[in-house]
């Protein structure tokens, strides 16, 4: 699909937003929450979006709000990428906690690790111009958990769709004046899934490849997870709160066809509590207090696959992981006339141990693959918002660093007790101007650091024997500097009753960014500071018509370069787009939505990269209310397309060899009752 057959979906959407209507529907309010109630560089996607859509994890639901993509996997546990930032570039929240995944090949990354039936609303913010947490130099998105209603409350949903995916949840809750309480449990569970060729995702690798699935296991099941979460409040007075939360999953047997192993298992547990407390003094607006904790114990293996097969153990290799990370914040806010000023101070600690063992080292001789890493972050930030008038607000800020990270145990690139410090400083300077009702002009210029983290520092996978072609090594750099991120963003904002727009551009110059690189002339491949630009560019825009008639388009671009080697960077989404026509009369409503992305020929061959071809996809859906009973019912890629997302598949040093296809034609259904 071509970029000008995009640009005139686009256009056509702008010209339609002439006629507006009056039908009362819940997309008239989330037009008033997103032109009026969001700042300028957030984006959002609520709770109403996802349950929608058939999608399995929060990293495939977010790929629906605009500069968002996801390195697809397999059937579940999608990765997030915004504006063709992805990994520890962005920061991935829950309720403001920092969450990590365990696996260093990024099986289960943070989205993973929570279930949307927790969710309430996903907060994303594009650039560096978040203070309040260290990292995410392109980006945070932070997923808002549910907060109990007055009185008794609650909900049951049941969905069902192709290669018996099966995705139930149901909640409880109560709340009074002095307290609240909220329980959550949700199920999920999916065979493998086809592609639009007709072949299940296990069945992708040619005759003779090592990483083929074994017959017992091609049409096995892909996921099967359990999530459990409650929560519990009290308030002792009017203007504070102490809020309690815990949950729990537990992942069994997860298949990765983007992979060379999967994952027998993935335990998570979150802790998390704060206390606020509003309106202090005339000064003193809000004094809050969070601590967390969190844990993730990861094991994956190749005993599916032919690999394995001549294995004195079920595996020939594997690999145990978990990591653990805790750590609190202490946050105010200033009435410091004529403006407010938000600050505070946080600490967190990370720690990291991956065991491999494979048949080919010594015969299974642990090693530290990444060597019981810790990394600890002390930080302080400050933000100052100042009114210039009616029309005009100034926020700046600045946020400094100290950041110890160590290695606890040895291996062939460390020794016992190696560490490296690090000091960063962020800041950034945003204006906004309404030059009059409805419109909103930000710019914005910033400086996002984050540091490289245990596995790029430390990471250690050594491959005995004379160099081949297959035999790679794979390790980390301790001289690794920090990335810096400096960043320019300018856009416009308009919103009426029924209409909505807004466009932005950025431009990032990226110092010292992180990238991978094979030695030359050897077989080590490791990583390596390098200078890169990224530069791109969102369209968004919801329009309200006549006869309860819905429209809505979105395109996005990004362009991204290394510039000391003089060649594309890597793993940059492609030019994407989407339209989409609803008829919604608050009762019922149908909708049809075109996906389309062009042809990424733009890549970086030093990491095996390939081309992937432009696809267009259409999805239906419709639903109708009765009372408290909602039913949805949709059909996602309605004519079975074969084709495959550019982020589809691993680029060295563990690449497949082959790229995952999105799903095929997915019948899916929901069922959903609230009391």
């Amino acid at each position: 699909m071509k970029t000008r057959k995009l640009a005139i979906y686009a256009a056509a959407v702008l010209a339609l937003g002439a006629r507006y209507a009056q039908a009362e529907s819940q997309l008239l309010d989330e037009i008033t929450v997103r032109g009026e109630k969001e700042a300028p560089s957030q984006e959002s996607l609520s709770i109403r979006e996802v349950r929608e859509s058939p999608a399995r994890d929060m990293g495939e639901a977010l790929k629906q709000v605009d500069g968002i993509s996801y390195v697809h996997k397999g059937a579940i546990a999608n990765d997030v990428v915004l504006r063709g930032f992805q990994k520890d570039n962005i920061n991935v929240l829950v309720d403001g906690v920092r969450l990590h995944g365990a696996c260093p090949s990024r099986m289960d990354p943070p989205a993973f690790h929570y279930d949307f039936a927790e969710i309430e609303q996903i907060k994303v913010v594009k650039g560096p111009y978040d203070l309040s947490n260290p990292g995410g130099l392109g980006g945070v998105i932070d997923a808002r958990t549910r907060k109990p209603g007055p009185g008794p409350g609650g909900d049951v949903n049941l969905g069902y769709g192709a290669w018996n995916s099966v995705n139930g949840s149901a909640t409880a809750s109560y709340g009074a004046d002095a307290y609240d309480g909220l329980l959550g449990y949700a199920y999920k569970y999916s065979d493998v899934p086809k592609s639009g060729d007709g072949r299940r995702l296990t069945e992708i690798y040619p005759a003779g490849s090592p990483n083929r699935y074994r017959s017992g296991s091609v049409d096995s099941r892909a996921y099967e997870i359990h999530t459990g979460w409650g929560k519990f409040a009290v308030n002792p007075t009017e203007n504070s709160r102490s809020e309690l939360s815990y949950s729990h999953q537990d992942a069994d047997h997860v298949l990765y066809p983007y992979l060379k192993m999967d994952a027998d298992y993935d335990r998570t547990n979150l802790v998390n509590w704060s206390y606020r407390v509003g309106k202090i003094s005339p000064l003193l607006q809000e004094l809050k207090l969070q601590a967390y904790w969190d844990t993730v114990d990861h094991l994956m293996d190749d005993r599916f696959r032919f690999s394995s097969q001549s294995s004195p153990r079920p595996y020939s290799m594997q690999t145990d992981a978990s990591t653990r990370v805790y750590g609190a914040k202490l946050t105010t806010v200033l009435a410091a006339a004529p403006g407010t000023l938000r600050g505070g101070i946080d600490y967190y600690n990370r720690n990291w141990d991956a065991v491999n063992r494979r048949a080919g080292y010594f015969a299974y001789r642990d090693l530290a693959m990444i060597p019981d890493a810790t990394i600890e972050n002390l930080g302080l930030f400050g933000e100052y918002e100042l009114p210039l008038g009616e029309r005009l607000v100034l926020k700046g800020g600045a946020r400094g660093d100290l950041t110890r990270a160590e290695a606890g145990k040895t291996n062939t690139q460390v020794a016992s007790g190696t560490s490296r410090d690090f000091a960063d400083l962020s800041a950034n300077l945003q204006l906004s101007y309404a030059p009059f009702a409805g419109l909103d002009i930000f710019t914005g210029i910033a400086r996002g650091t984050r540091p490289p983290d245990q596995q790029e520092l430390f990471l250690d996978v050594p491959v005995p024997g004379a160099p081949s072609a297959t035999a790679i090594y794979w390790h980390g750099n301790k001289d690794l500097d920090s990335t810096v991120n400096r960043q320019a963003d300018l856009g416009a904002r308009y919103a009426a009753h029924s209409f909505y727009v807004k466009g932005s551009l950025f431009y990032s110059d990226l110092r010292d960014y992180i990238d991978f690189q094979k030695l030359a002339g050897r077989f080590e491949k490791s990583y390596r500071n390098v200078h890169a630009t990224m530069w791109g560019a969102e369209l968004g825009s919801q329009v309200s018509l006549d006869y309860d008639l819905f429209l809505r388009a979105s395109l996005s671009f990004v362009e991204a370069r290394n510039e000391t080697d003089h060649r594309p960077l890597s793993e940059i989404p492609p030019l994407r787009g989407t339209v989409s026509l609803r008829y919604d009369n608050g009762t019922c409503f149908f909708e049809v939505l075109e996906n389309l992305a062009r042809e990424q020929d733009r890549v970086d061959p030093g990491v095996n990269e390939t081309p992937t071809p432009g696809w267009a996809t259409t999805d239906l859906k419709g639903g109708v209310s009765y009372q408290r009973l909602t039913l949805i019912v949709g059909i996602e890629n309605l004519f079975d397309r074969q084709y495959a997302s550019h982020l589809s598949y691993a680029r060295d040093p563990f690449q497949s060899g082959v790229k995952v296809p999105e799903n095929g034609r997915n019948i899916y259904a929901s069922l959903g009752y609230t009391f």
